[in-house]
């Protein structure tokens, strides 16, 4: 059996930790914080880490090799498909933060939690780029007094970078997802009830994804409509997508045999783009807007939510640290865990009451208005 212990002085985990996110994720810890990078094959570990001055070791979560370290926190940047990860964490008490989980992992993850009875934070902060959806979602409905309806609309740059993981996470065009809606619980499939949306001034055709956080908020916040929709900076890519789901290929074509033509769908070998998304909340017939953008791209949009999340579950971020399983939107200082990620570079700009769903001018400032 894997086996970690607590040590205050002792490395950030970070499995996956050279991987397109989880190396990110350590450039921005460092140098302030040690940490340790696992994964198959130590070897492509090497250079990253030379450049940061982090440990490398090997961690395979396919091969049954038990892995033995002490270590303050872990950021969990790779799919964890037994668990292995969030049992060695929660057993040892360590806190532990996981950003890779699409919502039926995460769902599961929810369950062995539960019967683990974890005594340190278990965040599982898979929402939409490493909880910054949720994160700005809870700004939102801490000013609206709620959160009855959030819409999350998200633009994809086909010129960024996405790891292997990233790439699987949306691997399920074909799969329904159970959604609420008007209070009511019911499936939707992938990339339909498709609509556009301004998202940084730019018309963008979205249509919807499964996400995380259209599990959690409901749960959390009492949401009676939950949507997630993403659309690709390629207006031709997102027609071609749509078209696909029309002819039923993802439905068709869901076995092991066509993965490597759908994943070439989707994998974005890019060098850099920009990360965007567009969070509405609706709430007593008021609706706030805030645009997320990134000029550093989704891989570090998404490592800067992971470093938000840590500094949460060690509680270093001004407020306690919490007990047992949390959600991101559960930050009980929403817009001071906002203003962390505006410090890493993430512009984030809220918009005055928009019923429309529409831009109506920027009132808002970088972090909470």
């Amino acid at each position: 059996m894997d086996e970690l212990y607590p040590d205050p002085s002792g490395p950030v985990l970070i499995p996956g930790g050279y991987g397109t996110v989880g190396a990110e994720i350590a450039r921005i810890l460092a140098p302030d914080t040690p940490t340790l990078l696992t994964g198959r094959n130590p070897e492509r570990g090497r250079a990253p880490a030379a450049e940061i001055g982090a440990e490398v070791r090997t961690w395979d979560l396919a091969d049954p090799t038990p892995f033995r370290a002490g270590v303050r926190a872990v950021i969990s940047s790779v799919n964890d498909p037994e668990d292995r990860v969030l049992h060695a964490a929660a057993a040892a008490g360590v806190p532990y933060v996981d950003i890779t989980r699409w919502t039926g992992r995460l769902q599961r993850a929810v369950a062995v939690t539960a019967l683990l009875r974890p005594t340190a934070p278990v965040l599982l902060s898979s929402a939409w780029m490493g909880g910054v959806s949720s994160l700005v979602a809870a700004v939102l409905a801490e000013q609206l007094g709620g959160a009855e309806r959030v819409e999350i609309a998200v633009r994809w740059d086909m010129a960024d970078r996405a790891g292997a993981d990233s790439v699987e996470f949306m691997d399920r065009l074909g799969v329904a997802f159970e959604v609420v809606d008007g209070g009511r619980r019911r499936l939707a499939s992938p990339m339909t009830e498709s609509r556009t949306v301004r998202i940084d001034g730019t018309p963008v055709r979205v249509a919807r994804i499964d996400t995380p956080e259209q599990f959690t908020l409901p749960l959390t916040f009492g949401t009676t409509t939950a949507a997630t929709r993403i659309g690709f900076s390629s207006p031709a890519a997102t027609r071609a997508l749509l078209a696909l789901r029309s002819t039923g290929f993802f439905r068709w074509a869901g076995g092991e045999r066509w993965a490597p033509a759908r994943r070439a769908l989707l994998h974005s070998p890019g060098d850099g783009g920009t990360a965007r998304l567009r969070v509405d909340v609706t709430h007593g017939g008021r609706t706030r807007t805030a645009t997320v953008t990134d000029p550093l791209g989704q891989h570090h949009l998404t490592a800067v939510g992971a470093v938000v999340g840590l500094r949460r579950v060690l509680g270093t971020d001004g407020s306690p640290a919490p007990r047992g399983l949390v959600f991101p939107e559960q930050h009980p200082d929403p817009a001071g865990a906002v203003e962390l990620l505006v410090g890493h570079g993430v512009d984030i700009v809220f918009d005055e009451d928009d019923t429309c769903g529409t831009d109506r001018g920027r009132v808002g400032t970088r972090a909470a208005a």
